[in-house]
């Protein structure tokens, strides 16, 4: 049984998660603000949805509560009073912001949302003569690396840092297991606005209850039989022959790219397809260019907000999707098609129960050794509205100028399980930032610059030229 899902038969589930790493103790706080809510609809109890169930068996694998957020600026003349009033918003209006795990009714965590409690706000000085935003960098860094205990503490810790007695940046970091990107999203979007009506949606005791209603159970068994007909047809990958390197099994590259978004925006506008998909099938390209393994499976995030009362709820919804991608003797175009047909299937039944869906794969691998699903695809930025519309196609010269701009670096390294290749892609004010961990006895560290750089150039490639290869050779015949 390989790595990515050995745990999802774990069934012994820590109420303590440690953070992501050892961070500086700071002082204690000069205040702790009590900030209550009490008398709220829709408290109550139920079991885990299956993005949560999906979250949560992640969080015990990685042994990390999966922190979120950060530090921000405030605005001037914000109180820390207009703070602890957008705290008490925040955990009144979401639901998932005011849940907690029980472990006390069998052997998997069951959701308790409360109907009235505490959150504290916890207020931090800064030195007179030290800069603020960096002790709100290490308040935001102590509260992502101390320990989590989702019985026990409320999903979000938020606190104000002050400067000379005037309250300058705020920070929040929240548990993964309350949201998802497009949530957070939402989230932030609505507190800002402030608003009032009602939120949209089925909440997450609402989803558990649909997913085992009969509607469900038959959205779970259709997503079972076709998972069960993709792992039927991937063929095993043998393990590698080499020796594996020395040190970390696990290490993160990143590379921070300028020419990425617009390359993408280009190929979507031509081929009608979403940037996500035309990055998927860059990226399943360059993996089958560097591995010599075709057709390529992956497993693509799902955000399921595309499902009726989904849109807008500030909770866990993303599920991870599979999928193969032939890219032999295809053109870039030709593998931007391929691979926007086969996801429909992965979205479509991205919504499923992964408890059914570990054992189906767990039985899989016993039956088939070397079968490898293990290889995510993550794309968290927002394709909302794009915001560059209607912009003319760059111009070869434009995107060799942008790649120029083109830096990779180290990002980490550790021996906890991970999923042997996973990609993670965020936007950034500059571009596109591309992280990237993989595990080194699959593919060698000297291999992942060339591998990132690849999808890059694949992108410039595509976008000035979709009739262009993929260099990827049809499979020997047997």
């Amino acid at each position: 049984m390989n790595a990515s899902h050995a745990a999802h038969t774990h069934r012994t589930h820590p109420t303590r998660l440690p953070g992501e790493g050892d961070g500086a103790r700071l002082p204690e706080p000069a205040e702790r603000v009590a900030v209550a809510f009490a008398g709220l609809d829709g408290a109550g109890t139920e079991p885990l949805t299956w993005g949560q169930w999906s979250l949560w068996e992640a969080m015990v694998r990685h042994g990390s509560w999966m922190p979120l957020g950060g530090a921000r600026p405030l605005a001037p003349g914000t109180t820390v009073q207009d703070v602890a009033d957008e705290l008490r918003h925040l955990v009144t209006r979401y639901p998932s912001m005011r849940t907690r795990l029980r472990f006390d009714a069998g052997p998997e965590p069951r959701q308790e949302v409360a109907g009235a409690g505490e959150v504290l706000l916890e207020v931090h000085d800064a030195p007179d003569g030290a800069d603020p935003a960096a002790t709100a960098a290490a308040v935001a860094a102590h509260h992502r690396h101390a320990p989590f205990d989702p019985a026990a503490h409320w999903p979000v810790r938020m606190a104000v840092v002050r400067h000379r007695g005037t309250p300058t940046h705020l920070v929040a970091v929240i548990c993964h297991l309350a949201t998802d990107a497009a949530g957070a999203r939402t989230m932030l979007r609505e507190v800002a606005a402030r608003e009032s009506a009602p939120p949209l949606g089925l909440q997450p005791l609402e989803q558990a209850r649909w997913q085992r209603s009969p509607a469900g159970r038959l959205q779970d068994d259709r997503a079972h039989r076709h998972h069960e007909r993709l792992l039927a047809a991937i063929a095993p990958r043998p393990l590698p022959a080499a020796p594996p390197p020395p040190g970390p099994r696990y290490r993160t590259a990143e590379l921070r790219t300028r020419a990425l978004r617009p390359a993408l925006r280009a190929v979507a506008g031509r081929t009608g397809a979403t940037p996500t998909t035309v990055l998927l099938a860059l990226y399943a390209t360059a993996l089958a260019r560097a591995t010599a393994v075709n057709p390529v499976v992956v497993r693509p995030m799902v955000g399921n907000r595309f499902r009726p009362g989904l849109a807008d709820v500030v909770c866990m919804l993303s599920q991870l999707g599979l999928c193969t991608l032939d890219l032999a003797g295809a053109t870039l175009d030709e593998a931007v098609d391929r691979t926007r047909r086969a996801t429909l299937g992965a979205y479509k039944y991205g919504y499923y129960d992964p408890r059914r869906f570990a054992a189906l794969l767990d039985r899989a691998t016993r039956e088939r050794p070397g079968l490898d699903i293990s290889c995510v695809f993550n794309d968290r930025r927002d394709e909302s509205p794009d915001q560059a519309g209607g912009a003319p196609a760059p111009t070869g010269e434009q995107l060799r100028a942008a790649r120029t701009g083109t830096a990779f670096r180290w990002a980490g390294h550790t021996d906890r399980p991970s999923e042997r290749l996973f990609l993670n892609v965020e936007d950034e004010p500059a571009g596109v930032l591309l992280s990237f961990t993989a595990d080194v006895r699959l593919l060698p560290p000297e291999r992942f610059e060339p591998l990132l750089r690849d999808v890059e150039g694949l992108a410039v490639t595509a976008a000035l030229d979709g009739t262009a290869p993929t260099g990827v050779p049809p499979a020997a015949a047997p």
